[in-house]
């Protein structure tokens, strides 16, 4: 699968998609986008894959938000169109894949890019990393779930702050507020993220999918509602063959060896 604007690997149970635009900082354009959308189908259809890692090329931005050049060109319908395609319903693709997402953050998080962050599953940053939706500068607001999201991160007094300033915050800062889920020195972050995803890629596929959609649930719905789902989900597990497969593993004190059914 050959793409311009991104690379795609999978290996070991593990999708990557990094962002490779760094002469515009991994500016998100239309093009940029739709591949993403494409290896995103991918990663969902693929029953090997069973975590992904997304992240930016260049060392200096994770990705620095939607491609302005394109963005001022766009009508309100033209707006409309991408919100409900490419931008909001994009982002909300990799909330809702049935797989852990794990965004690799190294520099620039701003706008788009830090909307798209926070529809992953997990955040893990360098200690040289800036977030930020700075939108308001340019006379605008957060569209792609940034008013949503990041009240949900972080409360909606410090979700103000940062959207009324559009001012970056610094990476220490990003951790103090739960925004990330954790900081490391540069050299140190794809092996500290890989090190977590090949942890996960280890588990049952088909308890991280259940995982995943119970923790979602629990984001949008009342505790007596999630938990109900909750018991759902486990008693749907509990007819599963990776359900016997780990219990007979912990009592044969071994590994178990899951496949996902």
């Amino acid at each position: 699968m050959e793409f311009e604007n991104i690379l795609y690997q999978k290996a070991n149970n593990i999708a990557h998609i990094t962002i490779n635009r760094p002469e515009k900082m991994n500016a998100l354009n239309k093009a940029t986008r739709l591949e993403m959308a494409k290896a995103l189908e991918d990663v969902r259809i693929d029953q090997s894959v069973k975590v992904m890692v997304l992240s930016g090329a260049g060392g200096k931005s994770f990705i620095a938000g939607s491609d302005l050049t394109e963005l001022s060109t766009y009508s309100p319908l033209d707006m409309e169109q991408f919100m409900s395609t490419l931008a909001q319903s994009l982002y909300t693709q990799f909330e809702q894949l049935e797989k852990p997402v794990i965004a690799m953050i190294d520099g620039l998080c701003l706008g788009g890019g830090l909307e798209l962050a926070m529809a992953c599953d997990i955040r893990i940053a360098s200690d040289r990393s800036k977030f930020g939706q700075p939108e308001i500068m340019i006379g605008i607001m957060p569209g792609g779930g940034g008013t949503q999201r990041l009240t949900r991160l972080v409360g909606a007094g410090k979700a103000k702050e940062m959207m009324f300033t559009g001012k970056p915050i610094e990476a220490a800062e990003a951790l103090s507020i739960r925004l990330v889920n954790r900081i490391c020195p540069s050299e140190e972050l794809e092996e500290t993220v890989m090190s977590l995803a090949k942890s996960i890629s280890r588990q049952s596929g088909l308890v991280l999918k259940w995982i995943k959609k119970s923790v979602n649930v629990a984001q949008e719905t009342s505790l007596r509602t999630g938990l109900d789902y909750e018991a759902l989900a486990e008693c749907l597990l509990f007819t599963s063959q990776d359900r016997e497969e780990g219990m007979k593993a912990f009592f044969e004190k071994r590994k178990p060896v899951f496949t996902g059914k």
